[in-house]
């Protein structure tokens, strides 16, 4: 049975907006007409395919041991707390502040200190609402304490369907868990897909996951994430974002453990008129936690590009460091370049860092090319295969490979004899 398009309003969404004006606080997602759900999704997991094991259950774990250690804590007194919880006394106590939307929902956040509240996805509840549909049901991934294990997620869409994965990664303490996600469609009209995950990171767990996308142009591709990490765990995420007509990526990690550490990787490049849209949230909750976000992509054509990065460093994350970073070069003056590094902060013994780098390819250096018998489009073709080359050789496995090699020999002609 065929579904009638949706429009899906304000994902992506900055958790403290800026101006309206710019147009980049969030974005909308449009999602085909008459598309067929049809669940074509591969889990190669081994034992590590858990149905005994839940999300929530660690969650509730992990709130239990913080509910107990705050017992013995003093109540804050703090003027903000005042104004986000008690009653409006006017000019009796000039010194509690006035606060906005988003500072009054992250004080009462604070002080609930409820996990599983908190929680969030980095392209927000409506399109995990429309995966978790698509998915007809959630996979559980999870290792055993002390367990080193792999799994192999693959997602895919034919023309004139809709496709989509939610899976729950729950890493046990001391654990390591790698997972490669491959979110592939050489679809030739309308298809939608993507995948929704929630991971949990236990005590001293390692995860890596590695992300690759590649969809051709006549696709509609989401992959949206969320991260509780316990204390001490490390994730390490990389995300390739090689093709797709419009595709949006989204990231959000609750680092509610001490000394946790969250290192996000992401490579992208767009050509021709395809849409990249990449929204990433990580808030600093426990002592000397780390995270760093490092982007670095190529643009051509008329695409487009928005990335919006916010490290919230939050009360108490004493020690806390969160560091982003992007690198972009624009190929072609049509183009269209946003980057949003935001930085939150309501804790003083902290330090965050942002920075961005964007480079154009100067017009002596096309005359340089064009004297060596290249035109602005073989250009162009040059920086898209070199990102494609090293997405290519960096793959997690042949499958992958193979996924890359066949879009960039869409993209550029006898691409696979360039790498061969």
């Amino acid at each position: 049975m065929k579904m009638p398009g949706m429009t899906i309003r304000h994902a992506s969404a900055m958790p403290a907006p800026t101006w309206s004006w710019l147009k980049m606080n969030d974005v909308t997602i449009q999602i085909p007409d008459d598309l067929e759900r049809n669940c074509q999704v591969e889990i190669e997991a081994g034992d590590t395919l858990d149905n005994t094991t839940s999300f929530e259950g660690s969650v509730a774990a992990l709130q239990e041991r913080i509910d107990s250690a705050r017992t013995d804590k003093p109540a804050d007194e703090r003027a903000m707390i005042t104004a986000a919880t008690g009653a409006d006394r006017g000019a009796e106590e000039l010194d509690i502040p006035a606060l906005s939307t988003y500072e009054h929902r992250a004080v009462l956040s604070e002080v609930a200190c409820d996990i599983a509240n908190d929680f969030e996805t980095g392209v927000g509840a409506d399109m995990r609402a429309y995966l978790n549909f698509l998915a007809g049901g959630t996979a559980v991934l999870a290792t055993e304490e002390g367990e080193e294990a792999e799994a192999t997620i693959r997602v895919t869409s034919h023309e004139g369907e809709a496709s989509g994965a939610s899976i729950d990664i729950v890493a046990a303490p001391n654990s390591t868990f790698s997972i490669a996600l491959s979110l592939d469609s050489a679809a030739d009209g309308p298809a939608f897909m993507g995948s929704t995950m929630r991971v949990f990171a236990g005590a001293g767990a390692r995860v890596d996951i590695t992300v690759y996308l590649t969809a051709s142009d006549a696709v509609t591709c989401v992959e949206d994430s969320g991260f509780v990490l316990d204390e001490g765990a490390r994730v390490n995420v990389r995300h390739v974002v090689l093709g797709g007509g419009f595709t949006a990526t989204g990231l959000a990690a609750d680092l509610r453990g001490d000394r946790s550490r969250i290192d996000v990787d992401t490579s992208y490049l767009a050509s021709g008129t395809q849409q990249r849209d990449f929204n990433y949230i990580i808030r600093h909750r426990g002592r000397k936690t780390v995270s760093n976000m490092d982007a670095n992509g190529v643009l051509t054509g008329t695409s487009k590009k928005c990335l919006r990065g916010t490290i919230d460093l939050i009360h108490g994350a004493k020690g806390a460091e969160g560091n982003e970073r992007e690198t972009v070069l624009l190929a072609s003056k049509g183009v269209d370049n946003k980057t949003v590094p935001n930085i939150l902060c309501d804790e003083d013994d902290v330090a965050g860092n942002h920075g961005a780098t964007i480079g154009h390819v100067r017009p002596e250096q096309l005359f340089y090319a064009a004297c060596r018998g290249l035109s602005q489009e073989q250009a162009e073709a040059l920086f898209l295969s070199a990102k494609l080359e090293d997405a290519a050789l960096q793959a997690p496995n042949d499958d992958v490979r193979a996924n890359v090699v066949r879009l960039g020999n869409q993209i550029i002609p006898h691409f696979e004899e360039e790498i061969a």
